[in-house]
């Protein structure tokens, strides 16, 4: 069965940093993105996945008073990676920052929030930056260091270090109503609400310890993968439960920021448990099992918390007459591992870490209640939330808006293909760099870095879980050609260099550097 395939219409007229000012517009939109760290798609309610793990009824409403879509990919799942594609449309190797090693983003470069604060916008963004240099085209900053942490965070405001008491998601989304009451009402905005939650290691408000009743969750299909059918790459990662969980992240040890009373709450809830645990003397499939039950446990009780975020978001909306002109955005930088495969975490190009949550909801232009199963992307952000503003799109931008598609309209270029390229190692799991192009149905990936080098193929439609590469097999000879022609194709129209800058890795130069020769049939299926 051949594939097909389709380039995505890209500007090709240059375009300069001039931009229509919102004034030329009656009534501009307001923007209010709001942005989680590691949500994966299976813990919203709305995507209805299999494996009901809460309900997220704030979440939900944006999906069904609006869209959502159900193939939201990322370029590189990593987090400042994604954050900076966000901000400027562009692929990891076109903006500069590559991994959360030793990456810097360089302020000075067209984005987003620019080009919107140039054409009248108030801007301001809250919570996780991510990207070590001070945000840039934004009227008033106030984020979290760093990583940040979940409970009474330092942040800085403005380049001041100031000192909060509370819970970190909370903390946020009051910084960010407390904005929206003061801004100027005669102007548009946009607020970019970022959340460090659910990023590990997923520290639940103290209010939703116990949420779950002390439930044993269901365990993927694939909790106890082998890895077998597949190369030395994800045999030889480290990012299982099994090995690289820490008593940290199992809520064993406790974190040093508590206040003596937040200490108690915690000690109150984790103390008998933690007894009970070390009692059992559990190991193999058991241990495995109590630390993705306590791994749920936490990272969904942050999710509880960042969906209450969101509601009281939209009801401000609600109370101040603003919704009906504001397109609200929910994603998360990338998908994230709840067990699959053994995993935590992300960086793959498979489904569960590639796949990101993507719900808009945009009144009187987008079908409430709809869904689109259309190849999107975290670098068609940019590109989409200037056109929604009216404001002219760079040339040198990489995606493509989504405002048709959020009219109920897919054009007939929309892409059919989609490049990935993940570039960090080996710390802090040992995920080799890797890169390759996803379609529908399709996966064709090259791992090429540092010690390894091999091609595979996924067939979704026959295996869903991704289990097993097709790489070699004469049945999808056909495929596999249009497949490295379409890499090909897509490494030169997207400027990717043929070789890896050093510094992609986290400054360590090795064999992975060389990671763009044209693909042809070489490789093997390992």
């Amino acid at each position: 069965m051949s594939v097909r395939f389709c380039r995505i219409a890209l500007a090709t007229v240059a375009v300069s940093l001039a931009v229509f000012t919102a004034t030329a517009f009656a009534n501009p939109p307001n923007i209010v993105f709001i942005f989680s760290d590691d949500h994966a798609y299976q813990a919203i309610s709305a995507y209805g996945e299999a494996r009901k793990l809460l309900e997220t009824p704030n979440l939900d409403r944006i999906a069904t008073q609006g869209m959502r879509f159900d193939r939201c990919l990322v370029g590189n799942s990593i987090c400042g990676p994604s954050r900076a594609t966000i901000l400027t449309g562009k692929y990891s190797h076109l903006n500069g920052f590559y991994n959360n090693s030793n990456s810097r983003f360089d302020g000075s470069q067209t984005t987003f929030p620019k080009l919107l604060q140039s054409a009248g916008y108030q801007t301001a963004i809250f919570g996780k930056w991510h990207l070590i240099s001070d945000p840039t085209g934004f009227d008033y900053w106030h984020i979290l260091p760093g990583q940040g942490i979940y409970y009474n965070p330092p942040m800085i405001k403005n380049g001041e270090q100031v000192k909060h008491e509370g819970y970190v998601t909370d903390i946020i989304t009051d910084l960010s109503l407390d904005w929206l009451k003061s801004r100027d009402e005669s102007k548009p905005f946009l607020l970019m609400c970022q959340h460090k939650a659910p990023h590990r290691e997923w520290a639940p408000a103290l209010r939703h310890l116990g949420h779950d009743n002390d439930r044993e969750y269901p365990e993927p299909e694939t909790l106890f993968d082998d890895y077998a059918g597949r190369g030395l790459a994800e045999r030889e990662q480290d990012m299982t439960l099994e090995k690289t969980m820490n008593d940290l992240d199992v809520k064993l040890a406790t974190p040093g920021s508590l206040t003596p009373q937040q200490r108690a709450e915690w000690d109150a809830y984790y103390k008998p448990r933690n007894d009970k645990f070390r009692a059992a003397k559990l190991s193999g499939k058991d241990l495995v099992r109590w630390r993705y039950n306590r791994y749920m446990h936490d990272y969904l009780g942050t999710v509880k918390a960042v969906d209450e975020s969101v509601g009281r978001v939209l009801k401000f909306l609600d109370d101040e007459g603003l919704a009906d002109n504001t397109i609200v955005v929910y994603a998360s930088d990338q998908g994230f591992y709840l067990g699959e495969h053994g995993w935590f975490d992300k960086r793959w190009i498979f489904e569960e870490s590639l796949r990101t949550p993507l719900l808009v909801r945009w009144p009187g232009v987008t079908r409430p209640g709809s869904t689109s199963a259309a190849l999107v992307s975290n670098v068609d952000f940019a590109q989409t939330f200037l056109d929604v503003a009216g404001v002219r799109t760079p040339a040198d931008m990489q995606g493509g808006s989504l405002v048709p598609l959020l009219k109920g309209e897919r054009p007939a270029d929309w892409r059919k293909a989609f490049y990935y390229h993940y570039y960090e190692y080996p710390v802090p799991h040992r995920v080799r760099p890797h890169y390759g192009v996803v379609t529908d149905r399709y996966k064709l990936v090259h791992f090429y870095a540092p010690d390894v080098e091999y091609w595979e193929l996924f067939d979704r439609q026959s295996d869903p879980h991704e289990l097993i590469s097709v790489y070699g097999d004469a049945k999808y000879a056909d495929v596999q050609q249009e497949l490295h022609a379409e890499v090909d194709r897509q490494r030169t129209e997207l400027k990717v260099p043929a070789e890896d800058d050093p510094v992609a890795y986290g400054g360590r130069r090795g064999a992975g550097q060389k990671a763009g020769q044209k693909t042809g049939q070489k490789g093997n299926a390992l």
